[in-house]
């Protein structure tokens, strides 16, 4: 049986620190929910009591099957004892099954940072970790600025590491902080470390300052490590953090390694990653490696003639073994088998020489071209799936729309606006018309589809709208742009699903993932 490396993904936390990247509550739950699923083996869910949004997700944290759950935090602070510190109180009320401690290991910032001797900062730590497992809590140390500290007083630093263990701990975490070591220092550092404390309690975070991240969490583990830290896409401050898209195919496809990641859930990779981006409202990275769009694509030339004949040598693995796909540009059979896949998720059962899957992959190359994007939109995919292959009911028909936006001065003289929407349907033969205001366009047009549509389908008051992005996707056009609106929906029951619409008007985009989320719910009642 081959050996088990621990996956602890910091996504909410790390990720939360890079530039442009501002999780809501919702995002925190759905990104858990869907790394749980993946088979992460740690979340870290934010650092109790530092802001509103990780105090609200750990308040209600969601219900994870495999996942432990992981609360950030630092050692007791210089003066207090750990039974009286604020920091750690919080941590223990946190409910975290694991509390990872943060504690200085390099004596430069020991004196800089904190202003306390060595040997406090040593007794900080170990009465810090005694503290969490006094309290029945998983204890990691992550021993910041450690392959620093080590390079500059290695004893010192070992000292850290030694008192976190001999205290508790189960995993001593050694962080490249800074990002600033090579892979050739990190495995040497690491197989000394390795020598003192055992490999099997020994994790590692690295920062991509130097582009290395990656490769120097892969040298860690090659010296002995067994627990790899980094974030979804390689998100976090100033270059990002190690990338565990990258490192989770390499350790197991490459190296060897088991993971809390089974080879099915491994196909689910992907589609992960893209996720997290249409969380944040961006472009996935075309060029990634493994999960890419062109991260197994071909044109013209040599490679294509010659991939008829023998893939393997111009891919470095089968790309459906982490649910990306092979592209040859100039085919336009590509994108079926990813296609299968999918359809196969959703329990629709269909022949592969089947007609329609072809002219689903045509409408989907299309619609993408168009500025579509499915990975974070399934609710929207399934039904495009389900209408073409004439599974979906038509529940209502659209006749027209129409939105009518107000800003004036009321009569006390204040500045207000107002949206009126008037939709007319046609449902069961019946033409009915309804009217209704709202706080903006998208939510009079929500208001007024669903008063339409109660009398014959009550089951829509249970849909509420949970989150509502819009990108621009042309933004050289100025406010001709076309648009995409994502939109997020949830029921009493706290199922949720995204829908998807694009249009050069916002209004058109917003109605159209609002059709296609009612229809949704709708289908799913049945």
């Amino acid at each position: 049986m081959s050996e088990r490396v621990y996956l602890y993904d910091s996504t909410l936390r790390d990720g939360a620190q890079a530039r442009g990247v501002d999780f809501t509550v919702a995002d925190k739950v759905a990104i858990a929910k869907e790394l749980d699923k993946l088979g992460i083996d740690y979340i870290e869910g934010g650092w109790p009591g530092a802001n509103p949004n990780d105090d609200a997700f750990f308040a209600e944290p969601p219900t994870l099957a495999k996942t432990r759950l992981s609360a950030f935090g630092m050692t007791r602070r210089s003066g207090r004892s750990a039974e009286n510190d604020p920091g750690l109180s919080m941590l223990l009320e946190s409910g975290a099954g694991a509390i990872c401690l943060v504690g200085k290991s390099w004596d430069k910032q020991v004196k800089s940072a904190l202003g306390v001797s060595n040997a406090e900062n040593i007794r900080m730590i170990g009465e810090s970790i005694a503290h969490i497992v006094k309290n029945k809590r998983e204890a990691l140390y992550d021993a910041e600025h450690f392959f620093d500290g080590y390079k500059a007083n290695p004893e010192f630093a070992m000292s850290c590491l030694k008192a976190a263990f001999d205290s508790g701990a189960r995993w001593i975490v050694l962080c490249d902080t800074n990002g600033g070591s090579l892979p050739f220092e990190v495995e040497e550092i690491v197989a000394h470390v390795a020598k003192q404390i055992p490999g099997k309690n020994l994790g590692v975070h690295c920062h991509n300052d130097t582009e290395n991240a990656v490769a120097n969490s892969l040298s860690a583990v090659r010296a002995g490590v067994r627990q790899v830290q980094g974030t979804i896409n390689g998100i976090g401050e100033r270059c990002g953090n190690a990338n565990l898209i990258s490192i989770i195919p390499n350790l197991m496809l490459k190296m060897g390694f088991s993971t809390g990641v089974s080879k099915d859930k491994l196909t689910q990779l992907t589609h992960v990653s893209h996720m997290l981006d249409e969380r944040l409202n961006r472009a996935s990275n075309t060029h990634a490696p493994f999960v890419g769009t062109a991260a197994f694509a071909h044109k013209g030339g040599l490679h294509v003639s010659a991939m008829a004949k023998d893939s393997t040598s111009y891919e470095h693995i089968q790309p459906e073994l982490v649910g990306n796909h092979r592209t040859i540009l100039v085919s336009d059979k590509a994108g079926k088998s990813n296609i299968l896949d999918r359809l196969k998720q959703f329990n629709i059962a269909v022949k592969p020489d089947d007609d329609r899957v072809g002219e689903l992959v045509s409408e989907v190359k299309q619609r993408e071209k168009q500025g579509y994007a499915y990975e974070g939109a399934e609710a929207s995919f399934e039904l495009l799936a389900k209408r073409l292959l004439g599974t979906v009911p038509e529940y209502f028909e659209v006749v027209s729309f129409r939105v009518i936006g107000e800003r004036r001065h009321n009569a006390k003289g204040k500045l207000v606006n107002t949206s009126e929407a008037t939709i007319k349907l046609l449902i069961d033969g019946e033409e009915v018309m309804t009217v209704a205001e709202g706080n903006g366009p998208v939510n009079s047009l929500d208001g007024a589809l669903r008063k339409a549509l109660v009398k014959h389908y009550p089951i829509v008051k249970d849909i509420q709208l949970t989150d509502y992005k819009v990108r621009i996707l042309t933004p050289k056009d100025g406010t001709k742009a076309i648009t995409r609106v994502m939109i997020e929906s949830q029921d009493s029951k706290g199922k949720v699903w995204n829908t998807i619409g694009v249009s050069a008007n916002v209004i058109d985009a917003s109605f159209n993932a609002l059709h296609d989320s009612v229809t949704y719910k709708l289908m799913g009642s049945k």
